[in-house]
């Protein structure tokens, strides 16, 4: 049986293994080094200080994480904020990414946030489908910002308003 709850510190150990298969075979995300446990540890402690982090257990295993963080560093944006969803590799197509931005999305309406924006290197359907599941609409697209792999990646951002 599947469950979502928010974060425990003691979850550091799966979402650095879901983490860091992201960094080392994925333009997902621009990490290129993979992390540390000591790093998750102070990511959980410091994120969900302001913002909701949550997991996915399924029979007793982490299979996906959700959290919303910081999108800008001015007191203009304290209404916004970046969503982010992982799920364990092996078990896309499950439905857990589905249900951990619906549960992350209402968990942000109901705390007064009015902007959620995720961030997607390019291209990655996968991604684009399921923000545009929710009613995400593309608002930019960054033309090679990035690179990893030897590889020039564009990003494009996904707004939702509450």
């Amino acid at each position: 049986m599947e469950t979502i709850r928010e974060v425990k510190i003691e979850d550091a150990n799966d979402i650095l293994d879901i983490y860091n298969y992201y960094i080392t075979n994925t333009i997902v995300t621009f990490d290129e080094e993979k992390k540390s446990l000591d790093d998750i540890k102070l990511k959980i402690s410091e994120i969900t200080t302001k913002y909701p982090w949550y997991v996915m257990e399924y029979d007793n295993h982490i299979v996906a994480f959700a959290y919303a963080s910081l999108w800008k560093d001015k007191s203009a944006y304290n209404k916004s904020v970046e969503a982010t969803v992982y799920v364990k590799a092996e078990l896309h197509g499950k439905g857990y990414g589905k249900k951990m931005y619906k549960n992350l999305i209402d968990k942000l309406s109901k705390n007064g946030y009015h902007s959620i924006v995720g961030v997607i290197s390019l291209p990655n359907d996968e991604s684009i489908r399921l923000h545009e599941k929710f009613n995400f609409e593309k608002v930019a697209h960054f033309k090679e910002i990035g690179e990893k792999f030897g590889k020039k990646i564009d990003v494009g951002c996904w707004q939702l308003i509450l």
